[in-house]
């Protein structure tokens, strides 16, 4: 699967966004290691805090069907800039993923990071337990 087949994936998903308060869109596509690509889309709430973002919401598509490799995230917003995942979302894809290439597209832009640069210092299990 090349770059633009998934950020297109992830572009058709974002239409199907549920922002009703922020009116702003986001999707993700996802690619396991098996070539297997899962997408999502934001999903709002009232209650903000319930609000699931695009990266996770592609993340756990996969989990359910069994797949937790992952090799490449393809984000896409509207925005006028480019607007990399949020803390939560990075500290999910870092469980599954830790050399992850992450493809952030934006109204004019386009930029591929690594989730290393995008999370330098994450938290991980030999952290928490003291191990390494």
């Amino acid at each position: 699967m090349n770059n633009e087949d998934l950020l297109a994936m992830a572009e058709k998903v974002m239409q199907r966004s549920y922002s009703p308060y922020s009116d702003f869109k986001v999707g993700a596509a996802i690619l396991a290691k098996n070539g297997e690509v899962y997408t999502g889309t934001n999903v709002e709430n009232v209650s903000f805090g319930m609000t699931v973002c695009a990266e996770r919401n592609s993340v756990f598509t996969a989990i359910g069907k069994g797949d937790k490799e992952f090799v490449r995230l393809a984000l896409v917003t509207e925005a006028e800039t480019m607007v990399p995942p949020c803390g939560a979302c990075l500290q999910v894809l870092k469980e599954f993923a830790d050399d992850l290439e992450v493809i952030i597209k934006w109204k004019n832009g386009c930029q591929t990071v690594t989730l290393k640069e995008l999370l330098p210092m994450a938290f991980d299990y030999e952290l928490k337990v003291g191990k390494k």
